[in-house]
């Protein structure tokens, strides 16, 4: 059974107010090739594997703010380069299953979610420490991992108990997930339930999470794709938002490693 575990007395470093973790699915094409999705869908997904994680790390690298990047581990197969360039702006690289998705079958799982760390560390130099996946919590802690990132049981991290295994989870929440408003009919859904939209729309509604998680001193997880984000007005529009959080004091833009860390750290998880 899942237990959450919420934290008693949450409270950041001295000085922030908020921290913002900005994070990365860099899939390209492999979620479309699972989901068994048309050629035009598939070459969606490579351009963000060829130009638009480029875009990407250009923008967060200028800003010297912190990313953490959830990628496949068959991404350190595909688009090797990019991966090492990552590394060496100082970004995190953090698990995003092997080739998107999780087996059912524990021991292929348990496969899966080995050879996904051994690609990411050859890649980086260092073992990957986050998830945003649904791999079982007991194989997350046997591989050493210390978060996920998936879900919204409340708006700063707790942690997820299943038996004797305790991960931290940083959550997450699709209404600040760029895909559900970038990129039309997603996830196979019917295309009457979702449309395109302005980018100055998507702005306003992560500008105005951002003002109302900053005034609460909560915290704050903002999912971008390297095949929606990676264009260029999208680009754009992240450009003028990170600079408006730039204003704000006490401002925190860390990686996730980071944010996990701290909070294991100040508030461990009770026995």
């Amino acid at each position: 059974m899942t237990r959450y575990q919420h934290i008693d007395g949450w409270r950041y470093p001295n000085g922030v107010r908020l921290a913002v973790n900005f994070t990365l699915d860099f899939d390209a094409q492999l979620f479309r090739r699972v989901l068994g999705e048309p050629a035009l869908e598939l070459a969606q997904g490579e351009f963000g594997g060829r130009t638009g994680i480029w875009r990407l790390l250009e923008l967060f690298h200028r800003h010297q703010i912190g990313l953490t990047i959830f990628t496949p581990g068959r991404i350190a197969e595909l688009y090797p380069a990019s991966l090492r360039e990552a590394t060496r702006c100082g970004f995190e690289i953090a698990n995003h299953m092997w080739e998107h998705r999780v087996p059912a079958e524990p021991d292929l799982e348990w496969d899966h979610l080995r050879k996904t760390t051994t690609a990411l560390e050859a890649i980086s130099g260092r073992r990957p420490v986050g998830t945003r996946s649904h791999h079982r919590r007991l194989s997350l802690v046997r591989d050493g991992y210390v978060y996920t990132s998936s879900g919204a049981a409340d708006e700063i991290p707790y942690y997820v108990t299943d038996g004797d295994a305790t991960v931290l989870n940083l959550p997450f929440h699709y209404a600040l997930d760029d895909a559900m408003y970038f990129h039309f009919g997603w996830v196979a859904s019917e295309n009457a339930g979702q449309r395109l939209a302005d980018c100055d729309a998507v702005h306003d509604i992560f500008l105005a999470h951002f003002e109302r998680l900053y005034a609460d001193g909560q915290y704050m997880n903002i999912c971008v794709h390297d095949f929606d984000s990676g264009r260029a007005m999208r680009v754009r529009m992240l450009d003028r938002l990170i600079a408006e959080m730039k204003r704000r004091p006490g401002v925190w833009f860390p990686t996730c490693e980071t944010v996990a860390r701290y909070c294991v750290e100040q508030f461990p998880p009770r026995r």
